[in-house]
This record gives structure tokens, sequence and C-alpha cells, in this order.
């Protein structure tokens, strides 16, 4: 984490433990960059286990057995490497994650589809076996460590660490969500580039999680984007304990599954925004909230497609409310749309209603808004009722400073 840390950091929140769950981290030596490379966490048997995962066919073997062992739906441990993506390395990739496993999955006692890998980082080397081997004998051997150094172990080009936390009344008791995620570039919707993990102490079943958090990720981290780059590496994984103690939650008519959903869905978003506001080069965040489309997922097309756009980006960081850059990328979407109904607003207040400027236009309450670090931009397609929310950041020179240099 060389770089400073981004003006739009949020601080680290306080996660308490969470029973059954252990993080430690270690020192693989993936990077030469001095300091612990590897985060290890260690579940309590039984755990249930949810995931998504990237869209981008040239995936790692982490996440192509990650999907596979998701299925089989429980986990005893996870393992994180900073530093080196191990994607476009062929079988040597593979058979090094297939080591990874089999070491942990020995040591506990467990089958190795129940031990979760993930790599982050440069694209093409193949992980080194010997520094694999190495760093998961000492994190086997390290003292259990707070969220917080577990989620600075896994950040590459992140500025801050990154963590989540929500409750949730089960049954009369209260279950915890903790989570930690890295992210901060080559993020896109069909999830960012991004490794998110969300840890419980709630009582879950493995289909039900799975369903709970596949709907989340629409809502949240499917609805991010940085700069269009879908990673190869993607992973947002889901582990219930159960050590709550709480009667299982197998659908939406178990009492407290309401509840907990909305507290999964609460941690998701928190995680979504922060990976946006450590953006690589980013000043501000950027709310897209589209309105009147033919349907919701119409919508987020329409969202996206302003969100992705380099000019509107730009502008955004020059505080310039160009509302005809915003017009384009409506029009590029591929949705249906009709400029004659189209209205577009900053900070709450309209620009353009009904395909025509405003007679009355005050920029001056928007280009005070534009100077602010939080930034909203609405669009009304004047439609239908479909409507959703995307987050971006600006592009700035930041930007390809951080990716100009990212290997050297």
């Amino acid at each position: 984490m060389a770089h400073d840390i981004s003006p739009l950091a949020q601080p680290f929140p306080a996660i308490p433990p969470i029973a059954g769950v252990t993080p430690r981290v270690a020192r693989a030596g993936y990077k030469d960059w001095g300091r612990c490379d590897l985060t290890y966490v260690e579940l309590a048997e039984g755990t249930a286990v949810a995931g998504v995962f990237t869209r981008n066919v040239c995936c790692s073997s982490e996440v192509e057995l990650g999907r596979q062992n998701v299925a089989q739906g429980r986990a005893r441990a996870l393992v994180v490497n900073a530093g080196n993506s191990n994607a476009f390395t062929g079988y040597r990739g593979r058979e090094a994650v297939e080591a990874i496993m089999a070491q942990v999955s020995a040591h506990l006692g467990c089958p190795p589809e129940q031990v979760f890998v993930s790599s982050t980082g440069v694209i093409g080397v193949p992980l080194p076996k010997d520094k694999a081997k190495a760093g998961i004998e000492a994190a086997l051997l390290a003292q259990p460590c707070d969220w917080e150094t577990a989620a600075n172990t896994i950040g590459t080009t992140d500025t801050f660490a990154k963590g989540a936390m929500a409750q949730a009344v089960i049954d009369g008791r209260t279950v915890t969500l903790g989570a930690i995620i890295k992210g901060s570039g080559m993020i896109a919707p069909d999830m960012a580039t991004m490794l998110g993990y969300i840890f419980t102490d709630a009582a879950v079943e493995p289909a039900f999680l799975q369903a709970l958090l596949s709907a989340a990720n629409q809502q949240t981290f499917s609805c991010i984007t940085v700069d269009s780059d879908t990673s190869t590496s993607d992973t947002v994984l889901a582990f219930a304990t159960g050590a709550a103690g709480n009667a299982p939650l197998a659908s939406f008519d178990s009492p407290g599954a309401d509840a907990f959903a909305a507290a999964l869905n609460d941690v998701c978003r928190q995680l979504a925004h922060l990976v946006v506001r450590d953006g690589e080069g980013a000043q501000k965040f950027i709310a897209v909230t589209v309105s009147g489309a033919v349907s919701d997922e119409s919508a987020r097309k329409v969202g996206l497609a302003i969100a992705n756009s380099p000019l509107v980006k730009t502008a955004i960081a020059g505080e310039d409310a160009n509302w005809g850059r915003v017009v384009m990328a409506v029009g590029k979407a591929g949705e249906l749309a009709d400029r004659d109904r189209l209205s577009i607003g900053f900070g709450g207040s309209w620009a353009a209603r009904d395909g025509q400027p405003l007679a009355d236009y005050d920029e001056a309450p928007v280009a005070a808004h534009l100077k602010g670090q939080d930034i909203s931009i609405e669009v009304d397609l004047g439609l239908g009722e479909g409507r959703a929310t995307v987050w971006t950041c600006d592009l700035t020179h930041g930007y390809i400073s951080i990716n100009a240099d990212y290997r050297s």
C-alpha cells in the first residue's frame, strides 16, 4: 500500500471476533514489499459457504476451483495471497493452488475442497510453490490477528484497509457479520477486482446463503465500477459458522431470515462503496441514480454506461457540470431511451427536463455540489418504473500514474 491514502478513505470499523472464525497472517514473500502477504482464516467444522465469482473467461485457477468447490456447501479454511494473481498461468498455477489446498486440508483433517484459495496481484506469473508452502506453514503457527491486520494483508494497490460490520437478531439471538475486502482498480461489475470475504456466526443453510449472496451481489458489487475492466480473480465468499446457535435459516420462511438478509445486503453495500472510495486516483465518490427506465436491469445498464464513461468521469474530476456528456452516455447504453423525455440533474438540481435545458437553469448550486467529495448524478428516462443506483469515482491523473508503473 505504497500510494497516498485516498481522500475518500473511511476508518476501519470495530469488528468483534466472530465465533468459529480465526484469522492469521504470515509473510510468504510473493512480492518484495516487506510486509505480510498471506491471510489464513480457519473456520469451525460445519461452516456453510457461498460464493460469487468473476465472469472474466481468462479467470484464475483459484476462481475455477472456488466455483467448483462452493457447490459442496462447506468450508474449513480460506487462504488469500497478495502480490501474485496466479492468473493466466496454466497447469503450473493450478498445481500451486491444489498444493495449498492439500497442505491446509492435511493440517485440518478435512477434504481439500473445503479449503478456499484466492490470489491477487500481477497476472501471468505462476504462484511459487516453495514460497506458498513456507507461507502456509508460518500462517498455521501464527498467533490469531485482528480484522484490520487481515484486511491490510490482502491489499495490493489499496490505500486503506476496508472492513464492514452489521448485526441482526435471529430467534432472539444477536448474530454478527464481519467482512473485509480488497480492491481499488480493474473494478467493474460482473464484480469488481475485488476479493471480499464475509463471516458470520449465524447458522444458515448453504443453498439459502448462496441465494442471499447472489441477490446482494446484484444490488451492490455488480453496481460498482472504477474503470470498466473486469478482473480475472474477482471473488466474494460468505461463511456462516453456525456458532450463534440459532435454528439454521433455510428460506425466507425461517424466523429472522429477513433481518439476516438485510444485514448481509448492508455489509455488501458498505464493502462495495469502500472499493469505489479507494478507486485508483479517486478524488470523488459518484452515485448515479437512473429512474424512469423500462426495467430495473435497463436502468442499471444505463447507469453503468454513465459511470464507465471516461468523458463523464473526467468532467466530474474537473468539477464541470457538462450534462451533455451524460446525454451521450445514456444514448450509447444500448437501452431504450427517448431524447425528448430525458431529464438530467446533479445533486438534486435539474439541469435539463424533457430533453431540453431548463429555461431558468442556475448552474451555481450544481457547481457548488461538484466541488464536494460525494457527487450525485440523477437521470430520469421518463419511460417506466425501472430504477437503479450504481457507484463509481472520478478519473484523474492519479489513475494513470498508478497503472503506468503497476509492475515496476
